[in-house]
């Protein structure tokens, strides 16, 4: 079981810096502001709440930061669970409590990769953060 855990936290890894690696120079420092605080605020807000925020602070394909790491977000949670679409938002509003709970774990895991490679490349705002 270790090894499958440890398979899943590699590729939680090498997606998350994938994801970081390609966002445009313009959008670093919200994009890192972002992903420095997704995982808190997915565990303060829940997952629903902060995708509705990032959805409506967004302003369209890679915007300021928020359309991108909501998108992010959504193709690596929904295809953990195996889930169709392309948008975590409109899935989750449709998930029964046990699949919304496994995808809020997942999108807390995955929050804390982007934001380790954002604190790694000090990108973003560091107000908030814990060291």
């Amino acid at each position: 079981m270790s090894n499958q855990r440890q398979t899943l936290e590699q590729q939680r890894a090498a997606s998350a810096w994938k994801d970081v690696d390609g966002v445009p120079e313009a959008v670093q420092s919200k994009y890192g502001t972002l992903a420095r605080k997704l995982p808190a605020m997915i565990q303060m807000n829940g997952l629903g709440a902060t995708l509705a925020f990032l959805r409506a602070k967004g302003k369209g394909e890679n915007d300021d930061g928020h359309t991108l790491i909501f998108n992010h977000l959504s193709t690596w949670v929904l295809g953990q669970l195996q889930a169709k679409g392309d948008n975590l938002l409109a899935w989750v509003r449709e998930a029964d409590m046990a699949a919304y709970r496994r995808a809020t774990a997942e999108a807390i895991e995955y929050g804390i990769w982007l934001k380790r490679y954002v604190e790694a490349r000090d990108w973003g705002s560091k107000e908030g953060d814990d060291e």
